[in-house]
């Protein structure tokens, strides 16, 4: 193969980076087939559509793709919904399919509008209480499944039918279950070399197997190819379109956020960049190709993507291989599926849906400014009892009104960002030139005006990433910043992290009450930055640093 197409010397890694993130893949994809309503052959199907293609046309090399639990609680409400409309699952295909092809092409139409760009700027709170709603959800709607029983649709139905537990739970589902659980959390802490999950799946199913059990199976999967699945389309009522592009643009916007997540963390450890727009075009031709054949949607999978790079993937081919995997399960092993209790499931994904709640957020609930605890706890709880799509629209549109308020109470508008090397064309202060000439090659001075809030953050992340990396300190002027968000606080921190990691000493200048209650709250302060690190104003910071510095620099006469 030519080396203009590919370097055959990455063949080994991604081969092995394919397979074992195939491996960890096949489990999860059978159990949110099952959690979906479609069963787990559809489970199977979005993996192999989206695992395959979105790899193939997407713009992250290493990203391994396929359903994800957040997708699949927007799948599952649909279905529900779609066979309330329509009686079986048979008769609602026509409204699931459809949905499904118009959520792809909205997702091919983001990345060709440059949509991703605005996808960033959601607020942290709307973002961490959307994805601890979902992984509530899917806590919730396991606990009848993990206790061998049928289970409703909704959480709410769920809750109100939470005494039937007690009293009609199948204790040797309940063992099952618990097997799973325990090797899933155990067996990582014999070796990490096996995937916890496919090793509690297997554990669990032979048991249930060989002691011959009673406890509902997952069933008959199809072996062979799958079939084309758009003769329903024609045949669906007027009347549901409404709810058919609602659900189609809550699988788009949360696939590609959700993606598009999955993607920065490669780029942390592959240390490159991935092309946002073609990464969405990607998961759309993938999510599109999923639904024609009767799959459910996915997105970017971040444990997936980490093993595959963690392996050895470091192209494109290892994420088509992790699809090809499954494809090959599908073709050779679908008889064997067949036997996997639901309970067994049920007790993977519990574990997945605790993961994907985000405890940082909610410990600091307390901590951090009230109106963005306000719009976590909202979201959280209208994601979790009520509708997906109005918690987010609610989410940032409160968000919005209430910084609003914030910067007129504040008397505040906007944010500026420059530093004392030229970058963006700024010029040092007035108080700042006589060390700028001394130092500028060691030393850069980032000026931050106004609110250090959600609108800002994904600029100030790129503004950083831009910076030289062999400078050995950077200041934070921040003397004009009054207040700073949830959304600011957590970038600050992962900017704060990322430079300590690369040596880089970052001093911290003119903290105001609010930001400074908020760093400390978080522990930000003294964790990250010690409190010989901060400063009230620049020219402490200057006397400090010449100290630090004198190791790199010779001081000139003027500075004697």
């Amino acid at each position: 193969m030519s080396n203009t197409f590919y370097n055959i010397k990455n063949l080994k890694g991604d081969f092995t980076g394919g397979l074992v993130a195939g491996v960890v893949a096949l489990p999860l994809a059978l159990a949110f087939g099952v959690q979906s309503g479609m069963g787990a052959t559809a489970g199977l199907y979005g993996a192999i559509a989206v695992g395959i293609f979105a790899a193939l046309f997407g713009g992250t090399a290493t990203q391994a793709s396929g359903p994800t639990g957040p997708m699949t609680v927007v799948s599952a409400t649909l279905v529900a919904a779609a066979i309330e409309m329509n009686g079986t699952l048979e008769n609602a295909m026509g409204i699931i399919v459809l949905t499904f092809l118009l959520g792809g092409l909205f997702q091919i139409i983001f990345g060709f509008l440059n949509i991703a760009n605005y996808v960033k700027y959601f607020p942290y709170p709307v973002v961490s209480g959307f994805m601890s709603g979902v992984g509530l959800i899917i806590v919730i709607l396991q606990l009848f499944p993990f206790s061998g029983l049928g289970s409703a649709k909704s959480t709410l139905a769920v809750m109100q039918d939470l005494p039937r537990l007690f009293s009609e739970a199948n204790p040797y589902a309940l063992l099952l279950g618990g097997i799973t659980i325990a090797v899933y959390y155990l067996f990582p802490k014999i070796t990490k070399a096996i995937p916890s999950a496919l090793v509690a799946l297997i554990t669990a199913s032979l048991i249930a197997y060989f002691a011959k059990i009673d406890v509902p199976l997952i069933g008959e999967i199809p072996s062979g190819l799958p079939s084309l699945q758009l003769g329903g389309i024609l045949e669906i009522d007027p009347s549901a379109f409404s709810i058919i592009i609602e659900y189609a643009i809550v699988l788009a916007v949360l696939g590609s956020i959700d993606s598009l997540l999955t993607s920065v963390i490669a780029d942390n450890m592959t240390k490159t960049r991935h092309n946002s727009n073609r990464e969405l075009i990607g998961q759309g031709i993938g999510n599109m190709l999923a639904a024609i054949i009767g799959g459910i949607p996915g997105a970017g999978a971040t444990k997936g993507t980490v093993v595959n790079i963690n392996a050895g993937g470091k192209t494109r081919l290892s994420g088509i291989l992790h699809g090809v995997f499954l494809l090959a399960v599908l073709l050779g092993l679908g008889q064997l599926a067949a036997h996997i209790p639901l309970c067994v499931l049920a007790g993977l994904l519990i574990p997945i849906g605790f993961k994907i709640v985000d405890f940082k957020g909610l410990k600091h609930l307390k901590k951090v400014p009230k109106a963005d605890a306000v719009v976590l706890i909202l979201v959280l709880l209208i994601t979790t009892f009520g509708s997906l799509i109005q918690a987010v629209g609610i989410g940032v549109a409160l968000a919005c009104l209430l910084f609003m308020k914030k910067s007129g109470d504040l008397s505040e508008q906007g944010m500026e960002v420059g530093n004392i090397t030229d970058f963006d064309g700024s010029k040092p202060w007035q108080d700042e030139i006589a060390f700028y000439e001394n130092y500028k090659d060691k030393v850069i001075i980032k000026h931050l005006y106004g609110p250090l809030f959600f609108g800002f953050t994904s600029y100030f992340k790129d503004q950083i990433k831009a910076l030289p990396t062999d400078v050995k300190a950077i200041i934070f002027r921040m003397d004009r910043v009054p207040y700073i968000d949830q959304s600011g606080l957590y970038t600050l921190e992962d900017i704060i992290f990322d430079l300590r990691e690369q040596k880089i000493e970052v001093i911290i200048v003119g903290l105001k009450s609010q930001p400074k209650d908020m760093l400390e709250a978080v522990d930000i302060i003294p964790d990250l930055v010690p409190e010989a690190d901060l400063f009230d104003n620049i020219e402490a910071s200057f006397v400090y640093l010449r100290e630090r510095l004198k190791q790199y620099h010779e001081p000139n006469e003027d500075e004697k």
